[in-house]
This record gives C-alpha cells, sequence and structure tokens, in this order.
C-alpha cells in the first residue's frame, strides 16, 4: 500500500444514473485532500456536490473510479466500515434525540463508538463510563452549560453543535460536512465556523458550503465543481481570480446578491 500526504483521494470517479453522468464527465472526478487540511467542494446548484460526497462515504456505488482513505482503497467498502475507518459524515451519526438531555445524547454517541448496546435499561451507573469524555466533548463545542437541557429545546445553532459533539464522539480521522452553515444567521456562522477550526484540530475536513465567506475564512484549499467536473482547484484568492469560476459560480452568486440588494 502506497502511502502517500492525501487523508482521501479519488481517481476518475464517476456515477451515472439511467444513463445520466451525474459526476465524472469524460474523465472522471480526481480530488485530492491533503491530511491535516480543511478543504471545500463548491459550485452552482447541479454541479454534483453532494453526489460526490454520497460517493465518497460509500452511500451511493461509482459507475467507475476509485477512492482512497489513508492510501487504503475503500472503493468496495460499505458506508458503516467506511465510517469505523474514521471517515465520518457528520450526519451518520448526528441522529439527536429530543426528549433526552444534551449530556444524554453526547453519552448514547459515545456508547454506540465503544461497542455498547443501545440498552435503554442500563443504570447509570454503567454508564458513567463514558461521562469524563461527554463532559470534554460538550466544553469543546461549547455546550456545557446547555448539558441539562432537552435538545428539542436548543436553538437551531446550539443543536448543530450538539450533533458536532456527537460526531466527535466517533473520534473521526476525517469529517466530511454537507453544507454546516445551511440555515444559519449570522451569529450561528461565526460560532459554527469557530466550532469547525476547533473540529478540525488533528483532523481533516472536507465541506460543501455555499456561504463563500466562510469558504475564504476557513478552507486552505477549494476544489470547484461545475456539471460534474472539476473546474478549477487552488487556494481561495486563485479560484476567485479563476474568469472560468466567476462565470460558472461566483458571477452568479453576485448576481444573486445584487438582485436582493
Amino acid at each position: 500500500m502506497q502511502q502517500t500526504s492525501y487523508a482521501l483521494e479519488a481517481q476518475g470517479l464517476a456515477r451515472d444514473f439511467n444513463g445520466f453522468r451525474a459526476v465524472g464527465g469524460k474523465q472522471g472526478v480526481d480530488l485530492r485532500v491533503e491530511a491535516g487540511s480543511i478543504h471545500a467542494l463548491i459550485g452552482p446548484n447541479g454541479a454534483g456536490k453532494t453526489t460526490c460526497f454520497n460517493l465518497l462515504t460509500r452511500f451511493i456505488e461509482p459507475s467507475a473510479g476509485r477512492i482512497f482513505f489513508e492510501s487504503r482503497d475503500i472503493t468496495g467498502l460499505a458506508a458503516d466500515a467506511v465510517a469505523r475507518l474514521g471517515l465520518v459524515r457528520s450526519f451518520q451519526i448526528s441522529a439527536v434525540f429530543a426528549q433526552l438531555s444534551v449530556f444524554e445524547n453526547v453519552r448514547l454517541a459515545l456508547q454506540r463508538h465503544r461497542g455498547h448496546s443501545f440498552d435503554w435499561w442500563r443504570s447509570d451507573k454503567v454508564l458513567q463510563v463514558h461521562d469524563a469524555r461527554a463532559h470534554e466533548l460538550l466544553a469543546e463545542v461549547g455546550l456545557e452549560a446547555w448539558s441539562k437541557h432537552k435538545a428539542g429545546e436548543l436553538p437551531y445553532g446550539r443543536k448543530r453543535a450538539l450533533e458536532l459533539a456527537t460526531t466527535l464522539a466517533l473520534e473521526p480521522r476525517m469529517l466530511l460536512l454537507d453544507e454546516p452553515m445551511a440555515g444559519m444567521g449570522g451569529e450561528d456562522i461565526a460560532q459554527a465556523t469557530d466550532l469547525i477550526r476547533v473540529a478540525a484540530c488533528g483532523r481533516t475536513v472536507l465541506m460543501v458550503e455555499h456561504n463563500l465567506s466562510v469558504v475564504a475564512n476557513l478552507c486552505d484549499r477549494i476544489t470547484v465543481l461545475a456539471h460534474g467536473e472539476v473546474l478549477a482547484e487552488g487556494d481561495y484568492a486563485s479560484i476567485a481570480g479563476d474568469a472560468r469560476v466567476a462565470e460558472a459560480y461566483l458571477g452568479k452568486a453576485a448576481t444573486s446578491r445584487s438582485a436582493h440588494g
């Protein structure tokens, strides 16, 4: 197995739906995410970003191409096997139980990760082995003061923080975040940006995000998809200065903002 500096690599990735190539174009998608980086996947609606995410996390089968995680070929693995290796898409395990407390939700996520079944009749004494780590995770995402609140009572931004805490309970080595800022206002976006920075410490992050200010602020490298193909790749400055990107994505976003300004 050849070692590389890439946490995640796709070679010639493609997916067809009923004869239509949703991702890959003629040559397939090549994607390389450096270990320890925050990498964004952006593009206009219909560019193939979500399909690409589904392929990378093995939620759907590729029609062509190969996927490597930490130099291991994971193309033939199931989604749960890929998650166990440490490649985790946030919503995979971030189900929040509204009637349980914030603390109980995180403790359940730890219970699952450490191989204990979801035995609702287990006594608190049995589950206390997870308490210290649960409190650490809540502090990490800024929810320690909310630990006794019911999850269903949380404001939207705090609920996303809880989802992140339950994701981190699996101790992922790489996180895939699909539109983490969706539905958030300015204050929540600032908090979520800080949370992603925290989550990225010692980990690799690949995210789909439409908020270009967040992308510019957070991401080391950006891949732009258009019509299912890689249009451009680089840091934000090079992407923002690329005329092809301006036409396919940034220009449309700017036009939309002007129209609503």
